[in-house]
């Protein structure tokens, strides 16, 4: 999709990134999401800390100027993991697609990991059009579905 870019999340981006991060039904398709998706407090708090981490990567997602997402990457458990987060009114429109493939390029890290909810085809779609291959899936709290659903584990490289 043309006019995909990535560039650095800046201050002002926040509360665009804050509304799009508590869309309900993104939030209920993300699964694995804050636990409180509405507090403010805890989002910038977590913004804070995740943009001046050494061990993340955190890049905006736009086309054409226009703020539609985000996308990291996060080491856990020795492991580098992606995470991404597109506007709902995005979705569909290859916008997850590029920005995978943008940050691709940036992070050289391999092999790098990803989680989804084992019922968000879309994300699962993206992940594996990327390159990245099933490993297994895990039964894991989803705290925006306050229960335990099946996630798929993704690996690249």
């Amino acid at each position: 999709m043309a006019g995909v870019e990535l560039r650095l999340i800046e201050d002002c981006d926040l509360d665009v990134l804050f509304d799009q991060m508590r869309d309900p039904q993104a939030v209920r398709m993300a699964a694995f999401t804050a636990k409180d998706p509405s507090d403010r407090e805890a989002f910038d708090a977590h913004m804070s800390k995740v943009r001046t981490s050494p061990d993340v990567i955190m890049r905006a997602v736009t086309r054409d100027g226009n703020l539609l997402g985000s996308i990291a990457s996060f080491i856990i458990d020795d492991h580098t993991e992606i995470t991404y987060w597109i506007d709902r009114p995005a979705w569909g429109r290859g916008v997850a697609s590029q920005a995978l493939a943008l940050f691709l390029g940036e992070v050289a890290v391999r092999p790098l990991y990803a989680r989804a909810a084992s019922d968000n085809v879309g994300s699962l779609r993206v992940l594996q059009k990327a390159g990245f291959t099933i490993m297994n899936t895990e039964i894991s709290y989803a705290s925006a579905r306050d229960a335990e659903i099946e996630e798929t584990c993704l690996r690249l490289g």
